[in-house]
C-alpha cells in the first residue's frame, strides 16, 4: 500500500470520526480504529486530531475547487461557494465545531487557502485579484446564512454572481 493511499484510509477514517462526532469528541484513536492502523502509525504523521483534520479539510476543499469548470471564473466561484456550502464536512464543522475556522479568517491562511489560490490565479490571471475574490467568496460561504429572511440563497448567490460578473468583468 502506498502512503498515498494509506494517508487518504487515515484521512476517509478521520472524516467518518468527525460527521458522526464532531471535531471536538473525534480521538485519534477513533480514527486509527476506523482506519484500521494502528496510532502510532498516525502519530507518526499527525501529532493531534487538529492537524489531522486540518489535512482533511485540504483534501476536501480542493476536491470541491478540482471539480469546477475555470472557463467561467465567475460560475465557478458561485458554484464552488455552493458546494463548499453543501459539503457534510462543512456543515458538520460550521454547526458543532466553527471555532476551528477562526483562525483562518483572523490569523493566517491555511493549505487550503493556498491551493485555491493557485487556481483562481490561473483563473483571473493576476494575484491581487485572486485575493479580492476568495476574500468575497469566503464572505458569502461563511456569513449568507445569516442574512436569510427576505432572500433566499438562490438570490444572494445571484447577487455573488453580478458582484463578480462586475468585478471580473
Amino acid at each position: 500500500m502506498t502512503s498515498i493511499r494509506h494517508n487518504d484510509g487515515v484521512l476517509d477514517a478521520a472524516r467518518d470520526c468527525v460527521l458522526a462526532y464532531g471535531v471536538r469528541r473525534t480521538t485519534l484513536t477513533d480514527v486509527a480504529r476506523r482506519a484500521g492502523v494502528s496510532r502510532m502509525t498516525i502519530y507518526r504523521r499527525w501529532p493531534d486530531v487538529r492537524t489531522l483534520v486540518a489535512d482533511l479539510m485540504t483534501r476536501e476543499w480542493v476536491r470541491v475547487v478540482e471539480e469546477l469548470d475555470l472557463a467561467d471564473p465567475v460560475r465557478a466561484v458561485v458554484e464552488g461557494v455552493g458546494g463548499l456550502r453543501a459539503h457534510p464536512l462543512w456543515r458538520k464543522i460550521v454547526e458543532a465545531d466553527p471555532e476551528l475556522l477562526l483562525p483562518y479568517l483572523l490569523d493566517r491562511r491555511g493549505a487550503s487557502h493556498e491551493a485555491i489560490l493557485e487556481v483562481l490565479e490561473r483563473a483571473v490571471g493576476d494575484a491581487a485579484r485572486a485575493r479580492a475574490v476568495l476574500l468575497v467568496a469566503q464572505s458569502f460561504l461563511l456569513s449568507a446564512p445569516t442574512m436569510l429572511g427576505p432572500v433566499t440563497m438562490d438570490e444572494l448567490d445571484g447577487e455573488l454572481t453580478a458582484l463578480l460578473e462586475a468585478y471580473l468583468g
